[in-house]
């Protein structure tokens, strides 16, 4: 009988370092927003690769940084109970960075895990005598099994990266299904899918107090997904910014969000947008668990 193997991998690294772009390029499609913002993740969600007969459960995290708000702690609050469950924690670096003091941060939170990797991302970007330094600092930090080099946007690096890791994955019936998958609701898939599209196409600030909730989805006799969704901001001003002049950019997110929702699932849909000013909404308990965060007072 062939053995089988499966475990958590946790991915924690600083914001905007390509966590998200990273676990994109493992799964060969869209399962993380990505934007160039900070703090894009909110959530923890799960995405099933198989390598042989070995199952990576990788956990995308929330980038960690300094939190504030409740909506902040309940994010960094996401990471650490990931980090609790996890076979092997993978810190992701943008190279072109180096080590910042958010990353010693993170490496003092992490450095008790017996499996620890780093993945130097955007190596593209640097000369190679240039990496080398931050390889050894690394190496002087924490007891890590292997340190790889690679591009998620390129895919430079990801098998041998896979490789490395399904190795220290533990003995193990498969935990999900024997097929590369992914662990999150639809509903909010689809909820990240139109706030991907917010981060794009509004620069202010606004997207940092916004919120997405798909209130139900429907289906019409010829198979068309009808898909409700509110859009939840902070005050009529910003409400103002969402819906745009004449409703232009609230009808230019919501044709991107439905074209991204079609190419994703290979379905045809109507997206309804309507946004609704709720000016507390970061200290309602619903907005946590609807992104699968524990609300913390």
């Amino acid at each position: 009988m062939t053995k089988t193997y499966s475990g958590f991998i946790t991915i924690v690294g600083p914001t905007n370092a390509g966590k998200s772009t990273l676990l994109n390029q493992i799964m060969g499609r869209k399962v993380s927003i990505v934007s160039h913002k900070v703090q894009t993740t909110r959530t923890n969600f799960r995405a099933i690769k198989m390598v042989g007969n070995r199952q990576l459960i990788f956990t995308d995290t929330p980038g960690i940084f300094r939190p504030n708000r409740r909506l902040d702690r309940a994010m960094v609050g996401a990471v650490m109970d990931a980090l609790a469950d996890a076979d092997a924690v993978l810190l992701i670096i943008d190279a072109t960075k180096g080590i910042t003091d958010t990353v010693r941060g993170i490496v003092d939170k992490i450095r008790d895990n017996k499996n620890l990797f780093v993945a130097l991302n955007k190596t593209d970007a640097v000369k190679k005598g240039d990496l080398l330094p931050i390889a050894a600092e690394l190496n002087e930090m924490a007891n890590f099994r292997e340190i790889f080099m690679i591009s998620a946007m390129k895919n430079d690096g990801i098998a041998e990266m896979l490789d490395g890791l399904a190795a220290v994955m533990p003995e193990s019936p498969y935990l999900f299904d024997a097929h590369d998958d992914v662990d999150i609701p639809d509903n909010l898939y689809l909820s990240e899918l139109t706030r991907e599209k917010i981060y794009r196409y509004i620069h202010q600030e606004l997207p940092y107090h916004i919120n997405v909730v798909t209130e139900h989805v429907d289906v019409d006799n010829e198979g068309v997904l009808d898909i409700y969704q509110k859009i939840v901001v902070a005050s009529e001003a910003h409400k103002k910014i969402v819906v745009g002049r004449g409703g232009a950019q609230l009808k230019q997110i919501g044709v991107a969000a439905r074209h991204d929702i079609q190419d994703q699932w290979g379905v045809n849909a109507r997206l309804h947008l309507f946004v609704r000013v709720e000016e507390n909404w970061e200290d309602m308990a619903e907005n946590y668990t609807d992104q699968g965060l524990e609300f913390k007072k």
